[in-house]
């Protein structure tokens, strides 16, 4: 069931609340918070990837790429994937409920996005900003988890998730330009072309290393930390070096394993730049 939701893959947005929530505590947000937050993390992200499986079963079942995956080839069933995602909601709103009112509350807002999000490249191709912001949620919910409030560093961590997830599905969407393009899908690959998909992620990272920056700034955070968004921005240079218009081969290369350094990267850098 794991394997079916990719569940590796909350290392892309999970480090980014831990993130948000140690600038917000200014260290050591304590157990309760930590253990909350990651189960609203977790169940966020399972509900989302479940509902995924669901909504583009019949989509997957028509890429050659996306086949295999479970509900296609029935090693699961439709109503089992969905309970997944009833839990998975209901394990946010539980963890949202024991961390404070402004989480609570704002835990229905949370879920029409993580739900809603699949939808959208049905009819645009600006979906990708749309995951982004998805994604983003994770750092605000960091903050918020650990501070009760909004506060100016929450927004621009929830802009660089936008633009760094934003950037990565932007290069991932490059290999189904011509099953999405049959299936009347939306991306900006398959509307204006995979050289424009890839320029746009490298704008998309670049305003991610941006922000990164402001928010170092913003935090006041040590050397240790500008040593590791140096390391980033060689990281994100290395992922674009390894796809191009004519070369694809190294994609999943640069979606995961890349991406998952960068999201470990900045968490550290961002803990032992504490002051």
């Amino acid at each position: 069931m794991l394997a079916a939701i990719k569940f590796e893959h909350t290392v892309f947005a999970l480090p980014f609340a831990y993130i948000a929530m140690v600038l917000a505590a200014g260290g050591w947000p304590g157990w309760w918070t930590v253990g909350w937050v990651t189960a609203a993390m977790v169940g966020g992200r399972t509900c989302a990837m479940a509902t995924n499986r669901v909504v583009d079963r019949f989509i997957d079942a028509r890429n050659p790429r996306t086949s295999g995956r479970h509900l296609p080839r029935g090693l699961l069933g439709v109503g089992e994937v969905r309970l997944l995602a009833i839990a998975g909601a209901g394990l946010m709103f539980v963890a949202a409920w024991m961390l404070n009112p402004l989480c609570f509350v704002l835990a229905p807002l949370a879920l029409v996005f993580l739900v809603g999000y699949h939808y959208t490249k049905r009819f645009t191709w600006l979906s990708h900003w749309v995951l982004g912001f998805t994604d983003g949620i994770a750092g605000a919910g960091g903050w918020i988890a650990a501070r009760g409030q909004f506060d100016p560093p929450a927004f621009v961590i929830w802009f660089a998730l936008t633009t760094w997830i934003g950037g990565f599905d932007l290069i991932y969407a490059c290999q189904d330009v011509e099953v999405d393009r049959a299936q009347g899908l939306h991306s900006i690959a398959a509307r204006f072309g995979i050289g424009t998909s890839l320029i746009a992620a490298r704008v998309n990272h670049a305003l991610t290393a941006v922000a990164l920056a402001v928010l170092g700034w913003q935090a006041a955070l040590g050397p240790i930390y500008w040593v590791g968004w140096l390391a980033v921005v060689a990281l994100f240079a290395y992922e674009h070096s390894l796809v191009s218009p004519r070369d694809l081969s190294r994609l999943d290369v640069a979606f995961f394993n890349v991406n998952g350094y960068i999201a470990l990267i900045v968490l550290a850098a961002v803990v032992l730049g504490l002051r």
